[in-house]
């Protein structure tokens, strides 16, 4: 342990870690650090560094301590041999049991266990470094974790202790304060500013504590929101600005518009019917009271030749589009007679090829006739009798 300063705090009101009296340690978080467990979360606060894991709902074991009505909610706190500078002795000391007792009581006024009765929701905290106030980390970053493994509660819950250092209260005491300060006043509270746990470690008037309690307040609104907002990244989808949808509707608009540069002469064919509209409506006021039309016969004549050739202009349209489905009728057919020129060739090949088989089967077969005979004559040759040819020779004279 070092030596104790001569003062904790200076002369112009700030601390050996050169914050306010009213001001917290900065503060660290992480979310689903640990891939096993269901809920994780791990709290860097000033030099404190602790990692919570969250497991369950899941079955109790031994079945003994399972609850016929609700959950059973287990906090097992423990302190790392290697957390602080005298190596720890490993396994529960009685300050770890202790902690672990009243950090599971701060909990169960907010976590709804009667959802899920006969079974266990089992939270592990460890220690990393220790540096003052580690039971008030833990429970901030057990309550980041419970809301990481998506366990109901009510709200989440904060934790900060106020302490009295050289006559002063100060909120959110260092290792320096903690070790050689005059009192220790850690409390949890739940967002809606609900007492969960509240102990005191020293001596301290009425008017200190209330005073010490404001400062409570104002530190876990402050942790509250550090909490907030790093749940809000992880499971917070992000909305879109209404500008950026805005250009992408007018980039779609774009896209889709039709384009004239591939059909001219409706264009053309627009152009004429507008003036052929103006021209009408002029006529339309020239005209008299009576219907009759008197000075506007140049005019009408002009409209109805523009008329003739917007006409003219959509017949040549018309004969275009039939000269091109004309083409491809063409192209259509020609493809067809190829086709159909590939295919009485390959049917003549066909045909060939089998005639050349039928020919070489006929020899084969004619070859193994001839095999045939040739074996049924065999190696011997007929010899006549000469004593028949010389009887028959002796009759004769």
């Amino acid at each position: 342990m070092s030596d104790k300063p001569d003062k904790l705090i200076t002369d112009d009101g700030l601390r050996l870690d050169g914050r306010r009296a009213d001001e917290i340690r900065p503060m660290k978080i992480e979310i689903g650090v640990l891939s096993r467990a269901d809920g994780s979360c791990y709290l860097e606060w000033g030099r404190n560094k602790i990692l919570v894991g969250v497991f369950g709902p899941r079955e109790a074991h031994p079945r003994r301590l399972q609850r016929a009505d609700t959950a059973v909610i287990r906090y097992r706190y423990n302190m790392a041999s290697f957390s602080v500078e005298d190596r720890a002795r490993p396994g529960p000391s009685r300050r770890s049991i202790e902690i672990s007792k009243v950090s599971r009581e701060a909990f169960e006024p907010v976590i709804m266990a009667e959802l899920f009765p006969k079974t266990a929701i089992d939270i592990f905290v460890e220690i990393l470094q220790a540096d003052a106030g580690t039971r008030t980390a833990a429970i901030n970053a057990s309550s980041i974790a419970l809301a990481d493994a998506g366990i109901p509660m009510k709200g989440l819950v904060t934790s900060c202790a106020f302490g009295k250092v050289d006559g002063q209260i100060v909120l959110d005491l260092n290792k320096e304060e903690d070790n050689y300060g005059e009192a220790d006043f850690p409390v949890a509270m739940t967002q809606d500013g609900e007492i969960t746990l509240l102990q005191m470690d020293g001596h301290l008037t009425p008017e200190e504590i209330k005073k010490g309690l404001e400062l409570i307040k104002k530190g876990c609104k402050e942790i509250l929101e550090i909490q907030q907002t790093v749940l809000r990244k992880k499971f917070e989808t992000p909305v879109e600005e209404p500008e950026a949808k805005a250009e992408e509707t007018e980039i779609e608009a774009e896209e889709t518009e039709p384009s004239l540069e591939y059909a001219p002469e409706a264009a053309v064919v627009e152009e004429v019917i507008e003036e052929a509209e103006e021209l009408e409506e002029e006529l339309s006021e020239e005209t008299t009271e009576a219907g009759a039309v008197t000075e506007t016969v140049p005019e009408a004549e002009e409209l109805e030749e523009i008329v003739k050739e917007a006409e003219a202009e959509v017949v040549d349209g018309e004969a275009i589009e039939e000269a091109i489905e004309a083409e491809a009728e063409e192209e259509a057919e020609e493809e067809t007679e190829e086709e159909a020129e590939e295919e009485a060739e390959e049917e003549a090949e066909e045909e060939a090829e089998e005639e050349a088989e039928e020919e070489a089967e006929e020899e084969a077969e004619e070859e193994a006739e001839e095999e045939a005979e040739e074996e049924a004559k065999g190696p011997w040759k007929v010899v006549k009798d000469p004593s028949e040819s010389g009887s028959r020779g002796e009759n004769d004279e």
